[in-house]
């Protein structure tokens, strides 16, 4: 079953992730980050209070998070990253009971010069790059929007098939209007810039 808690379980599973956030000038930070706990549709992660990461998160706390696993599945996730303030060395310590390697990084009482995060609400994507056609959907995570994406057909469709005939991933298919299978979709608007009578827009 593919849904929002099995794209956090993916990125629990690749580990390594790329978190990006904005500095106080506005301008893209981005550095790999550990996810360290996966549990019941909330992600897991730590830094340390002494990290630009850290100021920026308190600033701003919206992240985007992407990551690859070995067999092409893609996944992100963008939502608010939330410092726990409930018992925040308790956390800690599952935290690194979860992942020994950080007592290497981080010996003995050291540990508690990080601060747990959670993230609980935002939108997940997973786009699988190792199958054909390539396969993609967006979950909701915590009852947050789920960020539409890619182009619709409307009804100022003539049938022509010259969108059909130039899809990339063959997913847009014969009827009235001519339809596009989302979940085949690469987004990359070759249907949209080639249509003829401008039958097709942005999703929003």
């Amino acid at each position: 079953m593919t849904d929002a808690q099995h794209c956090l379980d993916l990125l629990r599973e690749i580990k390594d992730v790329s978190f990006a956030t904005v500095d106080e000038k506005g301008l893209p930070q981005i550095r790999i980050i550990d996810v360290m706990l996966v549990d019941e549709g909330s992600l897991y992660f730590c830094t340390s209070r002494g990290k630009d990461f850290h100021a920026q998160l308190l600033r701003n706390p919206h992240v985007a998070i992407v990551g690859m696993t070995r067999d092409w599945k893609m996944v992100r996730l963008a939502g608010v990253a939330k410092k726990i303030e409930d018992d925040p060395h308790g956390w800690i310590d599952r935290i690194f009971d979860e992942n020994p390697s950080m007592n290497d990084v981080y010996p003995k009482d050291s540990r508690y010069v990080l601060d747990p995060f959670r993230i609980d609400s935002g939108c997940a994507e997973l786009f699988d790059l190792g199958v054909s056609p390539i396969f993609r959907q967006t979950f909701s995570l915590g009852g947050a929007p789920a960020h539409v994406q890619g182009f619709t057909i409307t009804e100022s469709c003539i049938s022509c098939g010259k969108c059909a005939r130039n899809c990339p991933q063959q997913c847009i298919v014969p009827s009235k209007p001519f339809e596009i299978q989302q979940e085949h979709c690469l987004h990359c608007g070759l249907c949209y810039e080639n249509c003829p009578v401008s039958a097709i827009k942005r999703r929003s």
